[in-house]
C-alpha cells in the first residue's frame, strides 16, 4: 500500500483511538508510517517523532527475529509473538506482546502492530483470576487447582520417561509444552517456550546460517496437509545460539478432522553423523592404505622377479674396504647419497647395502630407472596420478614416492632425467611434499633418496645439461662404485662366486677355477665390469666340457690359436681392411649413431637400440675410443 492510500484511511484519527500502543508499518521499505499516543508513551517520545522512520531502529538488537515475524505476518495475514523488548528513553527495558494482521489487500505489504507490555498483562491477569476464584469459592478453585495438579503429574512421568526431545505446539505453531529432554538439547526453559513461534526460536535458518522460510517447514507442512512428516537430517539451533543435526517426527493432532496441533518428536543425531564420518574416513584410509601395499607387493614381486647380480659386498680390495667404511658411516643417517661409477661396478648393490644398514629397512627401497621413463609419463611415475588425469588414466596410481614413504628411493641413472624435469625433482627433495598429476591435495612424505649415475655430472653441469641445485642435493654424501680393473685382487674371489652360483643354475657339475684361468681374467680390462665378469663365467659354464675354456675379446689363448698352413676361406675375394680401418670404421658408425640419437646412450631412443647392443658396451666402447656422447647433442634439448 502506498503512502496516498494510507493517508485515504484517515491514519492519523483511527490509530490514535485504538486502546493499545500501535504502529503501522511499510514492512516492504521498513518505514513506520503512523503510531498513536500510546506507542509513544511506551517509549518515552512523541509520536510524530516515529513517523517516516525505520521500525528495526525500534528492535536494532533483533533485526533478524523482525524480519521472520513479518515474514510469517505477510503469509498468515496475521501474527503473535512474545519475545521482542523494547527500550524506554529513561533506559528501562520493556518486554512485550505483539499481535499483528495486515492491512488492505492481498499484495499489500502494510502492517498493523499492536504492542502490549508484558508486565501489565500479568498484573491484570492476576488481578482478574484472583476476583475469578474469589468469586467461584475456596472450594472450586481447590478441586481445579488439585485437578490440573494431578494432570501435570500425570504428563511429567510421562515425558520425564522419554528419551527423545518433545514439544507440542498448537496450529498457529506456539509452544504448548516440552518435555525435559528437549530442554537440556535446545537449552530453553518449558516456561521460556510457552506461546512462542517455536519455528523462529529453534528452526529459522539452516544449518549454513541461511534463512529457513516458514512456508517451507516440513512441521508447518503437518498442519496444512494434517499428515505426519519425517526428516531424517535436518538443524535445530539452541538457545546459546550454538546448532546440532536433528532427525524428527512431526505428528499433527487432529479435532474433528481439523489440525489443531502438533506433537514433534526429535532426537540429536551429532554423534551419529560424526561416528558415520569417521567411519568414512577410516574406510577411504583403508582403502588408500590396501591401494599403497597392493602398489607395494607389486612393485616387490617384480624386484623379486628380476635379475639380481649378487646380494652383498664381494671382495678384500682396499677399494671394497673403503665403500664398506663409507656404507657404514653414511647409512645410520637420512643423508641423500650419489653413488658414481663405470656401468656394471654394482652401484644398486651399494645403494641397497645402504638401505639395509638403515633403521627404514624395515620399509621398502623403491628402484626407480630414470633411463627408462617417457617424458610425458615422469610425473606421473614419481608422483602418481588420480582417475581421469589425462587420456589413458583409468585408475588412481600411486606413485614411486609415495610408496617410499619412511624407506629408500634409489635413482637409478639420475642423469637420464630430462632437463625440464629436473626442477620438478628438486622441488620435492627439498620439500619432501608433492601433489599427484590431476589433484589439488599435498601430500607429505618421508623419503630418503639414493641416487646413481655413470656419467659425470659436473661435466654436464657445464654443458648446462644437468641442473646445480639437484646435483648439490643429491650428493650430500659421494661414494664411488670403484671398477673391476682397479681392484684385481677381487676377481678370484668374484669368479668364483659367479662360478659356484651358475653351477648350481644351469645344473652342471661343479667346475674349478685354475690359476691360469685367474692370470687370463686379471689380464683382461673389464669394460662391462662385475657384471661382464658374471656373464662371462656364466656362459663359461654353460658350454664348458669338463673345465674352463676362457675366451676373452682381445686375448689369443694358444690351444685356439689357427695353424699356419690353414688357408684362408675359399668364398671369401673382397678386399682386406687393416686393424686402423676396421677402428676407424667403427668410429664412424658410432658417431652416425649418436648423431641420429642427438647423444643419447640408453633407452628406447638411444644408440644402444639402434646398433642393437647394450648400452653398457657401447658405453664401454665409447669410452675407448675417447668419443664423448655430450657433443652430440642438439642445442634444443
Amino acid at each position: 500500500m502506498n503512502p496516498d492510500a494510507i493517508d485515504a484511511f484517515d491514519t492519523a484519527n483511527w490509530i490514535d483511538h485504538l486502546p493499545e500502543a500501535a504502529l503501522l508499518v511499510d514492512a516492504s521499505r521498513d518505514l513506520i508510517l503512523a503510531a498513536n499516543s500510546s506507542m509513544g508513551r511506551m517509549i518515552g517520545t512523541d509520536r510524530q517523532s516515529l513517523k517516516g522512520t525505520p521500525c528495526t531502529r525500534l528492535f536494532t538488537d533483533q533485526r533478524p527475529q523482525l524480519i521472520a515475524f513479518t515474514e510469517e505476518t505477510l503469509f498468515r495475514s496475521h501474527g503473535w509473538s512474545r519475545d521482542f523488548i523494547l527500550q524506554h528513553r529513561d533506559g528501562h527495558t520493556v518486554e512485550l506482546e505483539i499481535s499483528s494482521s495486515r492491512v488492505g489487500e492481498a499484495e499489500s505489504q502494510s502492517i498493523l502492530l499492536l504492542l502490549r507490555d508484558r508486565q501489565q498483562l500479568r498484573t491484570l491477569r492476576e488481578r482478574h483470576d484472583a476476583n475469578h476464584y474469589h468469586r467461584g469459592g475456596l472450594l472450586e478453585w481447590r478441586r481445579v487447582e488439585e485437578l490440573f495438579k494431578d494432570m501435570e503429574r500425570e504428563n511429567q512421568l510421562i515425558l520425564h520417561a522419554v528419551g527423545e526431545g518433545i514439544y507440542g505446539v498448537d496450529a498457529e505453531g506456539r509452544g504448548t509444552f516440552a518435555n525435559p529432554a528437549a530442554e537440556r538439547m535446545l537449552g530453553w526453559r518449558m516456561d521460556e517456550l510457552m506461546g512462542r513461534v517455536l519455528h523462529r526460536v529453534v528452526h529459522h535458518s539452516h544449518a549454513d546460517g541461511s534463512l529457513y522460510p516458514l512456508k517451507d517447514c516440513p512441521i508447518y507442512a503437518a498442519f496444512r496437509d494434517a499428515s505426519v512428516k519425517r526428516v531424517g537430517e535436518d538443524w535445530f539451533w539452541r538457545k546459546d545460539g550454538s546448532g546440532f543435526a536433528v532427525e524428527y517426527t512431526s505428528t499433527p493432532i487432529l479435532d474433528n478432522g481439523h489440525p489443531v496441533g502438533a506433537v514433534v518428536v526429535f532426537r540429536d543425531i551429532s554423534a551419529r553423523q560424526e561416528a558415520r564420518k569417521e567411519l568414512q574416513n577410516a574406510l577411504e584410509e583403508v582403502k588408500s592404505l590396501k591401494h599403497r601395499l597392493e602398489m607395494e607387493n607389486a612393485y616387490l614381486q617384480e624386484e623379486l622377479s628380476a635379475e639380481h647380480h649378487f646380494h652383498e659386498l664381494v671382495g678384500q680390495s682396499e677399494a671394497i674396504k673403503g665403500i664398506a667404511r663409507r656404507i657404514g658411516l653414511v647409512a645410520p643417517t637420512d643423508a641423500n647419497v650419489l653413488v658414481t661409477g663405470e656401468s656394471g661396478t654394482g652401484k644398486e648393490l651399494i645403494a641397497r647395502a645402504i638401505h639395509q644398514a638403515s633403521d627404514r629397512r624395515d620399509r621398502p627401497m623403491i628402484r626407480v630407472n630414470c633411463a627408462a621413463i617417457p617424458k610425458d609419463l615422469f610425473e606421473s611415475e614419481f608422483f602418481g596420478h588420480i582417475k581421469g588425469a589425462f587420456t589413458g588414466a583409468v585408475s588412481d596410481r600411486t606413485g614411486r614416492f609415495e610408496l617410499a614413504d619412511g624407506g629408500t628411493l634409489f635413482l637409478d641413472e639420475v642423469g637420464e632425467i630430462p632437463l625440464e624435469l629436473q626442477g620438478k625433482l628438486l622441488r620435492v627433495l627439498q620439500d619432501q611434499q608433492f601433489e599427484r598429476v590431476g589433484e589439488n591435495r599435498t601430500r607429505a612424505v618421508n623419503v630418503r633418496v639414493i641416487a646413481a649415475t655413470n656419467r659425470d655430472l659436473k661435466s654436464e653441469i657445464q654443458a648446462k645439461t644437468f641442473r646445480e641445485d639437484l646435483y648439490f642435493r643429491l650428493n650430500v654424501f659421494p661414494i664411488e662404485s670403484v671398477p673391476l680393473r682397479r681392484r684385481l685382487e677381487d676377481i678370484p674371489i668374484l669368479a668364483q662366486e659367479f662360478l659356484s652360483r651358475a653351477c648350481q643354475k644351469f645344473n652342471r657339475p661343479t667346475l674349478v677355477l685354475r690359476e691360469r684361468d685367474v692370470e687370463t681374467l686379471k689380464a683382461y680390462p673389464w669394460p662391462g665390469n662385475v657384471r661382464e665378469l658374471e656373464n662371462v663365467i656364466e656362459r663359461q659354464v654353460i658350454t664348458a666340457n669338463g673345465c674352463l675354456d676362457l675366451d676373452l675379446p682381445g686375448q689369443d689363448s694358444p690351444a685356439r690359436a689357427p695353424a699356419a698352413s690353414t688357408p684362408p676361406p675359399r668364398h671369401f675375394n673382397g678386399e682386406l681392411m687393416t686393424e686402423q680401418e676396421l677402428r676407424d670404421l667403427e668410429k664412424k658408425n658410432l658417431t652416425q649413431a649418436l648423431t641420429m640419437s642427438n647423444g643419447r646412450v640408453f633407452g628406447d631412443d638411444g644408440a644402444a637400440t639402434l646398433l642393437g647392443v647394450k648400452p653398457t658396451t657401447l658405453a664401454s666402447r665409447l669410452k675407448k675410443l675417447k668419443i664423448e656422447p655430450l657433443r652430440f647433442r642438439s642445442k634444443n634439448h
